[in-house]
């Protein structure tokens, strides 16, 4: 089980830390609003995530043992979302809108992962690829939620802290589709390694 949560920490690092839709939104937020005044909906954001980790857990892994063939189809398709979502990275420009006159707030936040097909898919994969299926439903669904939520911690407010930085560093920049291309490939080269 060490090697399994080291592992998807590894994957998970790869995916908060990658732009998506929850990202671009704390950047956005962040540079719209400044770092303070986007706390609240970074909180929301995290523990959004929870609220579909723990109905998935029980649910995938329930399947799981009760049709196996079902979790190795799981596994293929929520990689092949990801790797689409990496390529859809790859091709992301950094933009910035200003036009919005207050911050959104915690309730806000929690509705961003359950809207969020890249929540739902990098949640599949850690459930197919790196839970042991002789590992407890409840020990698999408490490493992801645990694993995930303190990436997030780390890595959410960074995106809303640097968003105003990051974006005026690179948009429009020559530099920015490698940025965005790293990115991606690093997103893909975690999938790839979480089939084998």
């Amino acid at each position: 089980m060490i090697t399994a949560t080291f592992s998807f920490a590894a994957f998970a690092f790869s995916q908060v830390a990658t732009p998506g839709p929850a990202n671009m939104a704390m950047l956005a937020t962040g540079a719209r609003f400044g770092f303070r005044a986007a706390l609240p909906f970074v909180a929301g954001v995290v523990l959004g995530k929870q609220l579909i980790i723990w109905p998935i857990g029980f649910g995938v892994m329930t399947l799981a043992d009760q049709f196996p063939w079902m979790f190795i189809a799981l596994k293929y398709i929520s990689a092949a979302y990801i790797l689409w979502l990496a390529w859809r990275v790859a091709n992301m420009r950094l933009m910035i809108d200003r036009s919005a006159a207050s911050a959104p707030g915690f309730r806000a936040g929690l509705l961003v992962h359950p809207l969020n097909p890249k929540a739902w898919a990098m949640i599949l994969t850690g459930f197919t690829s790196f839970v042991p299926q002789a590992v407890s439903t409840f020990q698999g669904t408490l490493m992801i939620a645990t694993v995930l939520f303190f990436i997030q911690l780390l890595c959410h407010p960074i995106w809303t802290y640097f968003g105003d930085r990051i974006a005026r560093l690179l948009s429009g920049e020559p530099y920015e589709r490698y940025f965005m291309w790293c990115l991606a490939l690093l997103t893909a080269a975690f999938v790839l390694i979480a089939l084998r």
